[in-house]
């Protein structure tokens, strides 16, 4: 019955050493294979292009109701008087804020502070003007019309972010990552015009919702920083934009370019 006993004893001495070994090794696996989540922020600056867009203008009072047909708008980078004698907020500029949850996905708030402005060019003016139809084509001045986006088109976007190594790890001094980026948001301008005499009070407002799709290249740089190059288009559709006794709305796509540097921690 001894020898019953301790034949039983080893065996179960045997399952018992393999599964602590089992359970040690595991664990040890799983501490040094864990991701550990980190937070990232980067500043940076952009170039953006914007498509031909309709200016619908809206005031009863004055018994207008008209738009302004595929009108050309232009950024203003703020560059152009030279770089140290700008202030970082002054230029065309953009900042990301996002959190890695693991080796391929990030969430990300990510806001591009855009300028629109519409420049000298022939303008087509369709609809309801003073009471009257008018279809009718004029070159714009800075008097007949002064239309601007200028303290900020401002896209704000909530992203979803896939990375994709292409060299390096994520325990690497450097590394070369590219990441897709996706998401909607809203758009918060400062509208500042000047419709045929009429002038509004400049101010920011909420304007309306935008998405974004965004390709980015990321060169880590000593694990915690780096350099990111970036396309995105965006389309943002604006409406209820206070003018004077009025309101205004349009839609564009943008597309945009950036280069912003980053920190991780």
């Amino acid at each position: 019955m001894l020898n019953s006993f301790m034949k039983l004893f080893k065996k179960k001495l045997k399952i018992s050493v393999v599964l602590v070994l089992l359970f040690c090794n595991t664990k040890e696996l799983w501490a040094t294979s864990k991701y550990i989540p980190r937070f990232y922020f980067a500043w940076g600056y952009n170039k953006e292009w914007y498509t031909k867009s309709d200016i619908h203008i809206k005031q009863a009072s004055l018994s207008n109701n008209f738009a302004f047909v595929k009108v050309k708008g232009v950024d203003k980078p703020g560059w152009n008087t030279g770089i140290l004698n700008k202030e970082l907020t002054i230029p065309q500029y953009n900042y990301r804020l996002g959190y890695k949850i693991n080796s391929k996905w990030w969430v990300e708030i990510n806001f591009d502070h855009t300028k629109y402005q519409v420049q000298h060019q022939t303008l087509h003016m369709k609809g309801i003007y003073l009471g009257r139809e008018i279809d009718s084509t004029f070159e714009r001045t800075p008097k007949n019309l002064q239309y601007q986006l200028n303290n900020g088109a401002n896209f704000f976007l909530f992203n979803a972010v896939r990375k994709v190594q292409l060299l390096g790890t994520d325990s690497s001094q450097t590394a070369l990552n590219l990441l897709l980026k996706g998401g909607i948001g809203f758009v918060y301008p400062h509208v500042e015009n000047n419709i045929l005499g009429y002038k509004n009070t400049p101010h920011f407002q909420f304007g309306g919702f935008d998405a974004g799709l965004e390709t980015a290249l990321q060169f880590v740089l000593f694990k915690h920083f780096f350099l990111e190059y970036s396309q995105k288009v965006v389309y943002a559709r604006y409406s209820n934009l206070k003018i004077y006794e009025g309101t205004a709305r349009q839609n564009f796509a943008c597309y945009e370019m950036t280069l912003s540097a980053g920190l991780q921690f």
